[in-house]
């Protein structure tokens, strides 16, 4: 039975890559615009990156710590750190929660990531040119309702990710994101650049980097949190499985800014890549979560150029959603190879046909994505994310975590220290108890809420 500790990234830059990829997901271009649309663009951006710097990135540095520490699995490593640390082993629990969190994302986000597979065909074939705002968004129902067509794309990506995956960690995940991350930046700027030429990009920039302080709310800042928490990608296994592939000569925390520091750039230039269009059309850019399938579509559907603007948007948004699902799998898939027999290539396909087949429900019963949504976003993620930054904060001693982070300056590692014993447990806990009280209509009056706004 194989553990993480055999294998180690060719080289930096592809571990850089693979951990940038899983963080810059369908959360950079789905999530983060109409999160800042719907609670102050400027603002929310003010406070998303204070959240980045105390809350997401002492996390991310804990997880790589520890994968890096045990070179195993998500739960083997959290397991064999609490045995060095002299605590009781059952702090795996850690891994365990933050595993379950990230593969039941991975049900659902491919069902997500077959949408966006079906807006490029259809956009690179003309299907959307010329097309009426209201024919486009009954489009999408159309999409939605048409399940048979929603598991084919779903198929698609999973047999992508999968395949990806059973290459191995060098061979396969490494080898593709050195590939596609650097298509994907160059994309990306390629449709900035094309925003800022034919698109109103004077209103954009105001509207991202002029704050008006009085749309700050404790719902902004609830909001900020969680953008800041999932877009880094912590709390789902991902960094403590990809950590236990690095070198013990790699620096940590200089790796762990550039992850964090990429991943918040993506999101920032994606709302640069989004919002020129939105505010040119006199769109509204707290259009929620159809701002992504059914606004911009309109807007590409009448613009010139549009069909091919429109493929190269889908088509990026695409790459982050396979570079984050190789990441999702890979999680499980190293925990199959360190507790079975099953092999590299056995673990991928047998999982992989479990977390397809749950997709494939949640293309038929639009309750059970929620289902899968709600607990994974909720409640898993975040928990894994609040006991590690407790485990690695207060149960693992000084010392050790000084021996991981040896690279570290003094004030900065007082600084990580600090943030993840005190400042992201409890701010964790509040996008448990905030998500938690969305879920049961419970208004949370230090939220300013007299009702729980529903979408």
């Amino acid at each position: 039975m194989a553990g993480g500790g055999t294998i180690t990234w060719n080289s930096r830059f592809g571990f850089l890559m693979a951990a940038i990829g899983s963080s810059v997901g369908l959360g950079n271009f789905w999530r983060f615009p109409y999160t800042a649309g719907e609670n102050g663009g400027a603002v929310f951006v003010l406070v998303y990156l204070a959240c980045v710097i105390l809350i997401a990135f002492p996390i991310l540095i804990a997880e790589l710590a520890v994968g890096r520490h045990a070179r195993r699995s998500a739960v083997g490593s959290t397991r064999k750190m609490a045995f060095d640390a002299g605590a009781s082993e059952m702090w795996s629990i850690a891994g365990w929660v933050a595993m379950a969190g990230g593969v039941m994302i991975l049900c659902f986000y491919s069902v997500v990531a077959g949408w966006v597979a079906a807006y490029i065909f259809e956009m690179a074939t003309g299907g959307l040119v010329n097309a009426a705002p209201e024919e486009i968004a009954s489009s999408f129902g159309n999409l939605v309702a048409d399940v048979p067509k929603v598991i084919g794309w779903h198929s698609l990506f999973m047999v992508m990710t999968i395949g990806i995956v059973c290459l191995g960690v060098t061979q396969g995940i490494e080898r593709a994101v050195t590939i596609l991350m650097p298509l994907f930046f160059l994309m990306l700027v390629g449709l900035v650049v094309y925003a800022g030429m034919t698109a109103d990009m004077g209103a954009a920039l105001s509207y991202l980097f002029t704050p008006d302080f009085s749309e700050l709310t404790g719902q902004t800042l609830i909001a900020a949190l969680g953008q800041a928490f999932f877009s880094i990608g912590v709390g789902g296994a991902i960094m403590i499985t990809y950590g236990s592939y690095l070198r013990r000569d790699d620096n940590l925390p200089q790796s762990a800014t550039i992850i964090a520091g990429a991943d918040t750039l993506v999101a920032i230039i994606a709302g640069l890549a989004i919002f020129p269009f939105v505010f040119a059309f006199g769109l509204n850019p707290a259009g929620g979560p159809g701002l992504f399938f059914e606004t911009l579509p309109a807007v590409f559907a009448q613009m010139p150029g549009g069909q091919w603007v429109g493929t190269a948007f889908f088509s990026l948004a695409f790459i982050a959603a396979l570079t984050s699902s190789i990441s999702l799998l890979q999680v499980i898939v190293s925990f199959g190879e360190e507790h079975t027999d099953f092999g590299r290539v056995g673990s991928a396909v047998f999982f992989g046909a479990i977390i397809f087949m749950f997709g494939v429900g949640a293309a038929f019963s639009g309750g059970f994505f929620d289902v899968l949504d709600k607990v994974s976003g909720t409640v898993l993620l975040p928990l894994g994310g609040l006991l590690i930054a407790v485990f690695t904060g207060w149960i693992v001693s000084r010392q050790l975590m000084l021996t991981e982070l040896e690279q570290a300056s003094t004030a900065f590692f007082g600084y990580w220290r600090f943030s993840v014993r005190y400042i992201a447990p409890v701010a964790v806990a509040l996008i448990i108890i905030a998500g938690l009280a969305d879920t049961f209509s419970i208004p949370l009056p230090f939220l300013g809420q007299t009702e729980v706004a529903t979408d």
